[in-house]
């Protein structure tokens, strides 16, 4: 069965993203909000962001809100912020694991297809 799955690593400090608001859409006909979650003290989520009948091939997005993380952490300037929030948009094709990391720091990010 297929599941979609993510984590946050904060490479500026070398940690995992720590409660970082997290939220999946669903990118059909129009733009539908799918889930809204935090990431645990490891970075992910406590369970998947989809699996069973939640999980389906199209287009989704992930939003990661890094600006307040940062902020929170005392770790920005509100003034200064980069990035507020990082969007990924991607497609779901097969009934797999899609597993999809944020490397995020206060001034860039990355990401990829995970296993």
């Amino acid at each position: 069965m297929g599941k979609l799955t993510t984590h946050i690593l904060d490479t500026a400090s070398g940690r995992p993203g720590a409660d970082i608001s997290i939220e999946l859409f669903y990118l059909n006909s129009a733009r539908q909000s799918a889930k809204k979650v935090r990431s645990n003290a490891d970075g992910r989520t406590e369970h998947p962001l989809l699996e069973g009948d939640e999980f389906k091939t199209g287009v989704w997005e992930l939003v990661f809100s890094v600006g307040d993380y940062y902020r929170q952490n005392k770790r920005l300037n509100p003034e200064s912020a980069f990035l507020e929030d990082v969007v990924i948009r991607f497609s779901i094709t097969a009934d797999e694991h899609f597993h999809v990391p944020l490397l995020v720091s206060p001034f860039g990010y990355s990401t990829y297809r995970g296993s």
